[in-house]
C-alpha cells in the first residue's frame, strides 16, 4: 500500500512517500493562501486521480489552522478517496512517554518530532529544536521518557514582531540584510543577527541547562525546521541537522493498515 507522509505546518508543508526501501526524499513548500487545488498539484500532480493512486493512505501532521487543514484534507479526498489520518499527542507512543498531564496540549508536531528522534538515535538522550514559525525545544532521555520543553518565537516571528510594533526601527529598517555578524551595521542586518543569535544562545543555553539536568555530557542536539541550516553554523555546540525529522517520525506511528 502506498504511505504519503505530510508536516503540515504554519507556514511550509513538507512530504514524502514511504517505499520497499523506505522514507523517500522530502519536498517542501510555502502554502500561504494555498486551496484544495493547489494542494492536490503539489501533493499529487495535476488532474491526480483515479488508478495510479487508488488505495493510497495519507498520514500527516498538522499545526497549521482549521482552513488550511480542511482545503488539505479536501485535497487528499478527492484524489485518493479516503480522508488522511492527522496523527495527534498522546500519553505514549513510539517508545516515548510525554511529560504533559494532558497530553493533548503538546503540540502534535513536537510530539512527532520526539518518536522521530527516538526512532533515530535509540537510547541516547537528545535535544530536539525545531526552528521555524515558533522554535520549539525538547529534551527527551535515554529512557525514552519526555523531560518538557520550551516555547520562542522563530527567528522570522521575532524580525515581524519588531517591525509591527516598533515604529522606531520599521521605519529604519530598509534595505536588505547583508551577512550574519553579530554587531551589524544597519538596521535591516541587525534584525536578523538579533534573531538569529538569539536563537542559537537559547539553544546552546537550554544543551548546556539538559546536561546538567540529566548528569551527562552526551545529550545529542538534532535540529529540524525550515531554518535550521541558517541558525547551525551560529552555534556553539556540534548538532545534526535532520530536515526531515517529523516525518520519520510519522513513519514510526503510520498504522499498521498503512505498511507497505
Amino acid at each position: 500500500m502506498k504511505l504519503l507522509l505530510v508536516d503540515l505546518g504554519n507556514t511550509r508543508i513538507k512530504w514524502a512517500q514511504r517505499g520497499p526501501r523506505g522514507l523517500g526524499r522530502q519536498k517542501a513548500a510555502a502554502h500561504a493562501g494555498w486551496t484544495a487545488a493547489d494542494f492536490s498539484r503539489a501533493l499529487f500532480g495535476t488532474g491526480a486521480r483515479g488508478a495510479a493512486l487508488h488505495g493510497m493512505r495519507v498520514v500527516a501532521v498538522s499545526v497549521a489552522g482549521t482552513p488550511v487543514r480542511r482545503a488539505f484534507a479536501a485535497a487528499v479526498r478527492a484524489a485518493t478517496g479516503q480522508a488522511p489520518r492527522f496523527c495527534e499527542s498522546v500519553a505514549r507512543d513510539g517508545g516515548v512517554r510525554n511529560a504533559y498531564r494532558e497530553a493533548w496540549r503538546l503540540g502534535a508536531d513536537r510530539w512527532v518530532a520526539l518518536v522521530g528522534a527516538r526512532a533515530l538515535c535509540g537510547a541516547a538522550p537528545v535535544l530536539v529544536v525545531d526552528i521555524g514559525t515558533a522554535t520549539t525545544i525538547d529534551l527527551l532521555d535515554g529512557g525514552g521518557a519526555h523531560r518538557g520543553g520550551a516555547i520562542l518565537p522563530g527567528p522570522a516571528l521575532m524580525i515581524e514582531s519588531l517591525l509591527r510594533d516598533t515604529g522606531g526601527i520599521r521605519r529604519r529598517a530598509g534595505g536588505v540584510a547583508r551577512g550574519r555578524q553579530p554587531f551589524a551595521r544597519d538596521t535591516a542586518s541587525a534584525l536578523a543577527a538579533g534573531a538569529l543569535q538569539g536563537t542559537a544562545g537559547a539553544i546552546d543555553r537550554a544543551l548546556g541547562q539538559a546536561r546538567r539536568q540529566l548528569r551527562s555530557r552526551s545529550v545529542r542536539l538534532l535540529l529540524t525546521g525550515g531554518a535550521a541550516a541558517t541558525v547551525a553554523p551560529l552555534l556553539q555546540a556540534r548538532a545534526m541537522l535532520v530536515p526531515d525529522l517529523v516525518l520519520q517520525g510519522l513513519a514510526v506511528l503510520a498504522p499498521p493498515e498503512a505498511a507497505d
